[in-house]
């Protein structure tokens, strides 16, 4: 259960934009004829939380990239990181929240699939259009499902 590309900074912090190790050949390949896999960003600060959900989602078939702050996630976006859902924790560390995180991912890719989790809040406050939210705790198996049968928001134009 590896996950590529984990940096460590000081005191004790970890950095993480990733792609799940066994990911590879999700992406080259259909599920069953169906469409191909869709890719997620799992954005949370606790570091067993995100591989517990990154791992679930992954056996369910998708491609999993991983961050533990808004502002890596954001920067992976910026400098292309390709996905059509992003889950993120609202409390993060840093100067940017969940919240914040999905409205500027929303600005860089306005199809992005936003569902939002917290253990310290029951909604969210300034949700992007037809976003999602679940409380923690939460059955990664069950987020999968529901990721996977989420839709990209209408495009208004």
């Amino acid at each position: 259960m590896p996950h590529a590309g984990t940096a460590r900074g000081g005191k004790g912090a970890t950095h993480v934009l990733a792609q799940t190790s066994g990911s590879t050949q999700a992406q080259g390949d259909r599920r069953r004829g169906e469409e191909l896999a869709r890719r997620v960003l799992v954005v949370e600060d606790d570091a067993l939380i995100c591989l517990d959900t990154a791992d679930a989602l992954e056996q369910q078939g998708f491609v999993v990239h991983t961050a533990l702050s808004a502002e890596v996630a954001l920067r992976g976006l910026r400098e292309g990181l390709g996905v059509d859902i992003l889950f993120t924790d609202i409390n993060l560390p840093g100067a940017m929240d969940g919240t914040a995180l999905a409205r500027a991912a929303r600005e860089l890719l306005p199809e992005l699939i936003v569902a939002y989790t917290s253990g310290a809040v029951q909604a969210v406050g300034n949700a992007v259009a037809g976003s999602a939210f679940v409380p923690k705790p939460y059955d990664p198996e069950r987020v999968g499902r529901m990721l996977g049968a989420m839709r990209a928001p209408a495009l208004v134009a």
